[in-house]
């Protein structure tokens, strides 16, 4: 029995029944990074057509340069082309691609069962920490909006209540409202475990003249490739 880690290629002639198999690993391979991404992420159509057939075209780059030193730098010059053609992306969608093409490596090599384990354990590793929420911050963040008549000195009115209710908070934006007759100060702040919204907003309505407020969360912005 061939050794999973072996390459499928035993000579350097390209047979079909290998092709198919590379083939058929790298689309398999594409499809499941794709539905894996798609379970905890926000993406378009577009992108997770791409992540599925990102190896099978990785891989038929790399079985036509087949050690040719000239091949492989047109192709590389062809390659850096795409990054004029493609929008910013967010650090996930840059390492999954990088994921679906080290794969495409893999098969284009004949490395089908490191591609395979490479596929699954990326893969879940990826959705694991989404579904934990490993490194989010944004949990207790959010944007509160305070209504102030012109004739209140707001710069440090609010704070003993802040700092009873807040970890931190820190003024975003203050511009003035209703034809200039009053302010909207907006602050970024983060809340403390287990505080009351209706108990700080309830206080704050007591400085402000019960004029209103409003808390939510920060707008976040979805980048998409």
């Amino acid at each position: 029995m061939t050794n999973i880690f072996d390459s499928i290629f035993t000579t350097t002639t390209l047979t079909g029944t290998n092709f198919l198999i590379a083939t058929g690993c790298s689309v398999i391979c594409g499809i499941v990074i794709a539905l894996l991404y798609k379970i905890r992420n926000h993406c378009s159509r577009s992108f997770l057509i791409t992540l599925a057939v990102l190896p099978a075209a990785v891989q038929m780059v790399i079985m036509l340069v087949n050690g040719n030193l000239g091949a492989g730098v047109a192709v590389a010059g062809a390659f850096s082309l795409v990054r004029f053609r493609s929008a910013p992306g967010r650090g996930q969608e840059i390492a999954c691609i990088f994921e679906a093409m080290a794969v495409g490596l893999a098969t284009g090599m004949g490395y089908i069962g490191i591609a395979a384990i490479f596929t699954v354990v990326i893969s879940l590793l990826m959705l694991v920490l989404n579904v934990t929420g490993f490194g989010d911050s944004s949990k207790q963040e959010r944007i509160l909006k305070i209504m102030v008549p012109e004739n209140l000195d707001f710069e440090g009115k609010f704070d003993p209540i802040l700092d009873k209710y807040l970890s931190s908070y820190i003024i975003d934006e203050v511009k003035t409202t209703n034809m200039g007759s009053m302010y909207k100060v907006s602050y970024h702040v983060i809340t403390r475990p287990g505080v009351s919204v209706k108990a700080l907003m309830d206080e704050l309505r007591t400085e402000n003249g019960n004029l209103e407020i409003s808390m939510g969360r920060p707008a976040v912005a979805y980048d998409e490739l």
